[in-house]
């Protein structure tokens, strides 16, 4: 029987309370699934993607695990591990436990680099109940004493092919060295390659294995496009598309650093208000940048890869890919940052003639061609005329109503041709626990 309450999945008094006052009624599908054996002690391998409430589908019964099993920790001992292959996602980990966890004594506490290690070592140095970090730093901390591991109950892997990606798994092996034999294991991954399922078969004991969705589907409520430019035709097309009417907040990806600091510099001269967010920028400017996109400040955030995962700001309209991909599982993750939480969104990508392989290999991964959007067909669009259907071939289209105007966007020279179709009509939200804590992050 499908539960489609809270109250149905087993949890205490005070767990539900903090998701009521969270605004949630209705757990997601991965909730569903996975909470009940979670309660059991059991290990689970889920295949989900961030935007699938897989934060609460672990936090929850970890807390009441801990709550039913409350004992002293000791000092710099640690009772359960999250390991988050980023800073913000760790950070976003951390919001969740603190909000789900706000009527239970449990103590947590957040961990990663990039900063002054020493309010992280005060926070292990009484023990902790939850403790969420990032490979690097907690090795870090490890070596120098300050946590203790022998008495770990629970283990999280969080994003573990990112964290595969990112180079982490000789770290991640080095953590498991430290941690008893005796534990209960979780494993999260948006995709399942062979590595992932070796590293799950080494870690996990006799798991149930629970999927949202098919593994490399992308979300069936973006609308996907590709125009084909040349590389020094993208700007130009970025700006136009970012004058269009429906464009609301847009995430803008490229391949590289130094890429993503010239297009937000050149953004700015062109009079678009633009943060950037990449692994060289301090902690705080990345803070800053995710604050000011996600309050509203800024409508434009232009990121590298370490934004497509484990960042999830509501009511992103659009995503473009200004670079796409090399590495066809990413488009997925990037164009996963729209259409979250019932809403629909457009993922937009210019394709230059270098990148026509990188194309080949994404459109293969999703066993699907993506929709080429010409002039004569985005002028046809942009005037409500037709939309394509989600992921639909390019001879399919519907008609949708015209979206807002954008706030704060320089108007469109009379002569240039829009470039984008409306955005799609935002379906109702669905009240449902998402992976986000009390501060709008998933």
């Amino acid at each position: 029987m499908t539960q489609s309450t809270f109250d149905d999945l087993g949890l205490i008094e005070p767990l539900l309370r903090a998701v009521r006052e969270e605004g949630y009624t209705t757990p997601t599908p991965i909730q569903i699934e996975a909470i009940p054996h979670l309660l059991a002690g059991k290990d689970l391998m889920g295949c989900a993607q961030t935007g699938t409430g897989k934060t609460a589908a672990f936090a929850l019964p970890m807390l009441q695990r801990l709550q039913a099993g409350r004992r002293a920790s000791g000092s710099r001992f640690v009772r359960a591990l999250v390991l988050a292959p980023t800073r913000e996602l760790a950070t976003q980990i951390g919001d969740s436990f603190t909000a789900y966890g706000r009527h239970v004594k449990l103590s947590s506490a957040v961990i990663y680099g990039g900063v002054g290690q020493k309010p992280q070592v005060q926070a292990l140095a009484r023990g902790l109940d939850v403790l969420v970090a990032t490979p690097g730093r907690l090795l870090d901390l490890i070596g120098q004493g300050h946590v203790m591991l022998p008495r770990l109950e629970i283990l999280v892997l969080d994003e573990a092919d990112r964290m595969l990606d990112m180079g982490f798994i000789n770290d991640i092996r080095k953590i498991l060295s430290h941690l008893p034999k005796v534990r209960q294991n979780l494993l999260f991954s948006a995709t399942i390659p062979q590595e992932i399922v070796k590293l799950a078969e080494s870690i996990l004991t006799d798991p149930v294995r629970v999927a949202v969705a098919p593994q490399a589907t992308t979300a069936d409520k973006v609308t996907q496009w590709v125009v084909h430019v040349e590389r020094a035709g993208k700007r130009a097309l970025l700006e136009q598309v970012l004058r269009t009417p429906a464009i609301g907040r847009a995430l803008v990806f490229t391949r590289t650093k130094h890429g993503a600091n010239r297009l937000a510099e050149q953004l700015d001269r062109g009079g678009f208000r633009a943060e950037v967010i990449h692994s060289d920028k301090a902690q705080g400017a990345r803070e800053r940048a995710l604050d000011a996109f996600r309050t509203g400040r800024t409508k434009i955030l232009v990121a590298t890869d370490i934004a497509a995962r484990g960042i999830d700001i509501d009511d992103i309209s659009h995503v473009v890919n200004y670079d796409l991909p090399n590495i066809a599982e990413s488009y997925v993750h990037r164009i996963g940052r729209t259409a979250r939480a019932g809403a629909a969104g457009i993922a937009i990508s210019f394709c230059d003639s270098a990148e026509k392989p990188y194309l080949k290999d994404i459109e293969g991964f999703i066993r699907r061609k993506i929709p080429v959007a010409d002039t004569q067909r985005l002028n046809r669009m942009a005037s409500g005329e037709a939309q394509p259907n989600n992921g639909a071939s390019a001879g399919d289209t519907r008609t949708g109503p015209p979206a807002r105007a954008a706030q704060g966007a320089p108007r469109a020279p009379a002569h240039l041709p829009k470039v984008l179709p409306p955005a799609p009509a935002q379906a109702p939200r669905q009240r449902a626990v998402s992976s986000r804590g009390g501060h709008g992050w998933m």
